[in-house]
C-alpha cells in the first residue's frame, strides 16, 4: 500500500494559520497566526476587537467609512492584530515565546514586528504580502528570517 502524501511541517503549521484566520470578524482582512517551537503550537491568534468589544462585523469599520488605505493610520482600528492575539494569549497562560517561530497568514505590520523582535521570535512564515516597509525593515535589521510560502491548497 502506498503512504499517502503527508504535508511538510511549514505546510502543517500554515494550513492552520489560516484555519485560525476564520475566526476574524475583521470587514477588510483575515489574518491568523500560530505560535510554534519544536514542532508544538503554543498558542494561537487572529485579528478582532478586544474580548467583549463589539464585533467590527456588527459595528462596522471606522477606517472603511473614512475611506482609509491599506496599512495606513491603524491606530483607527477596534481590532488587534493576529499576532498581538497570540502573544497576549501567551503571556495570559504563562507561555514562554522566546525562541520561536510565528506562521501568519499575512505580513505582520510594524506594531507586530516590533513585539516580535522583543518577545525573541526566530522566524517569520507568512502568505501575503504587506504595505509596510517599516516592518520589513525592523524585522531585517533584526536579524528574523522571514519566509514566505505559497497559500495551502484548498484554502
Amino acid at each position: 500500500m502506498a503512504e499517502k502524501e503527508r504535508p511538510s511541517w511549514d505546510e502543517y503549521f500554515m494550513d492552520i494559520a489560516f484555519r485560525v484566520a476564520t475566526r476574524s470578524n475583521c470587514l477588510r482582512r483575515e489574518v491568523g497566526a500560530v505560535i510554534v517551537k519544536g514542532r508544538r503550537i503554543l498558542c494561537t491568534g487572529y485579528n478582532g476587537p478586544p474580548s467583549g468589544i463589539t464585533h467590527c462585523s456588527e459595528r462596522g469599520c471606522l477606517r472603511e467609512q473614512l475611506g482609509i488605505p491599506s496599512g495606513e493610520r491603524r491606530e483607527l482600528s477596534r481590532a488587534i492584530c493576529a499576532e498581538m492575539n497570540a502573544f497576549v494569549q501567551a503571556a495570559r497562560y504563562g507561555i514562554a515565546v522566546e525562541g520561536a517561530d510565528i506562521y501568519v497568514t499575512t505580513f505582520p505590520c510594524s506594531y507586530c514586528a516590533k513585539m516580535i523582535i522583543n518577545v525573541g521570535l526566530q522566524k517569520v512564515y507568512y502568505v501575503e504580502g504587506y504595505p509596510d516597509q517599516l516592518s520589513k525593515d525592523l524585522l531585517d535589521e533584526a536579524g528574523i528570517e522571514c519566509i514566505q510560502m505559497k497559500k495551502p491548497v484548498g484554502i
